[in-house]
């Protein structure tokens, strides 16, 4: 059987799943051919980045809207620690309503854009704002549509490199899936200081990892997913806060809000968001490889799994020194020592793939349509109804 994430890819088609389906599971494929793209761009990258960042003077801001935003903030204190220049994660919903929070006229300031279409008011009109706003911007865009305003109409700047992801990444389903993680490497490889050859070597490793993960995991992802929870709760910190975000925001999007989803810390939930737990809630915890920060996830899954308050609580991702004697329940694999070394920003995307295939199963447990989820109109690909405002400086 021509299996996709456990079904035929004709059953996808009669779900109205299988654009989705299809983006998930082409991930590894994807990667390697940003790997391929960007090694042939790796000149002009280094040129266009590398002396810029040396200067703390500086300031990088990486910014989009939603899965956009949560691209930057994964990758964004990496970058912030490897380099001299200060590098902040700014989404532009917050940056367009606030621009005078964050830029400075004499401040040399890099732009860093994530987006799928390119076609947002507010990916333009951080552009625009930045032009207006400040004497010397710089601006790297990176984004999946070569027919995207972002990148069309910005591409003969002087001031401007556009990484354009491979094509198939500009996702047809509506949620971001392949577009999200391709991005996100993206700007991990690009703001990297290891040597290019080391960059693609893991980006190798991770894309062979997710091509076994992809399998291993969809039969008890879907299992996962047929089960009747309405309430989900990822936690993660470090990078893997912001994939809690994106694995949240997978499910609301995916279930028309049906199931409702939240994101937080491991040491940020028993601070009242603990509340929402009940017996109709899945936790889903997605550990740290840094052993300090391991701690206080393992502390936490002790005390869910000891009061007994939640529906489930599962681990997924790496395996717990103690899980082999224990009864914890677990997604786990053990990443390659190269994947390891990278840190948790190079984990992220894998653990990725289970999230996006929970909320794909999950729409279609609950008999949505996951490549159109809003056949009414009342939340869009691309976003609607936006107004750009003029910002007048001396206000």
């Amino acid at each position: 059987m021509n299996s996709l994430l456990h079904r035929t890819p004709a059953a996808w088609h009669e779900l109205k799943g299988l654009h989705t389906a299809e983006e998930i599971g082409q991930q590894a494929r994807i990667w390697r051919e940003l790997g391929q793209s960007l090694q042939a761009q790796q000149a002009e990258i280094d040129g266009f980045l590398n002396e810029w960042l040396s200067k703390p003077e500086h300031l990088v801001i990486f910014t989009g809207a939603g899965s956009s935003a949560y691209c930057g903030e994964a990758v964004v204190e990496r970058a912030n620690k490897a380099w001299a220049a200060e590098v902040r994660a700014v989404p532009t919903t917050s940056l367009i309503s606030h621009p005078g929070l964050y830029l400075q006229r004499g401040r040399p300031t890099l732009l860093v854009s994530f987006a799928r279409s390119g076609n947002s008011p507010e990916s333009l009109g951080a552009v625009d704002l930045l032009r207006q706003l400040v004497d010397a911007p710089r601006f790297l865009n990176i984004t999946c549509n070569a027919e995207g305003e972002l990148y069309s109409r910005n591409r003969q700047q002087a001031d401007t490199l556009n990484l354009l992801m491979p094509a198939a990444s500009c996702d047809r389903g509506f949620a971001m899936t392949s577009s999200f993680s391709s991005m996100q490497l993206a700007a991990l490889l690009a703001f990297s200081t290891e040597a290019w050859p080391q960059r693609l070597a893991r980006l190798e490793a991770l894309a062979a990892q997710a091509e076994q993960l992809l399998q291993d995991w969809a039969a008890p992802v879907a299992g996962l997913a047929e089960q009747p929870f309405t309430r989900i709760v990822y936690l993660g910190s470090g990078p893997m806060e912001a994939l809690a975000k994106e694995a949240a925001l997978k499910v609301l999007e995916l279930t028309c809000g049906r199931v409702l989803a939240f994101a937080n810390t491991p040491l940020g939930f028993r601070h009242g968001p603990k509340s929402i737990l009940d017996k109709n809630t899945l936790v889903l915890l997605f550990p740290s490889s840094d052993a300090y920060a391991r701690r206080f996830d393992e502390d936490l899954l002790a005390e869910l799994r000891r009061d007994q308050v939640a529906g489930r609580v599962i681990q997924v991702g790496l395996s717990s020194p103690t899980e082999a004697n224990s009864n914890a329940e677990s997604l786990s694999c053990q990443p390659s020592p190269e994947l390891l070394a990278g840190g948790d920003e190079w984990l992220a995307p894998l653990w990725l793939l289970m999230a996006q295939q929970y909320a794909l199963q999950r729409s279609v447990s609950l008999g949505l349509t996951p490549d159109n989820p809003f056949p009414d109109g009342t939340v869009n690909r691309v976003v609607q109804g936006v107004t750009l405002h003029s910002y007048d400086e001396a206000r």
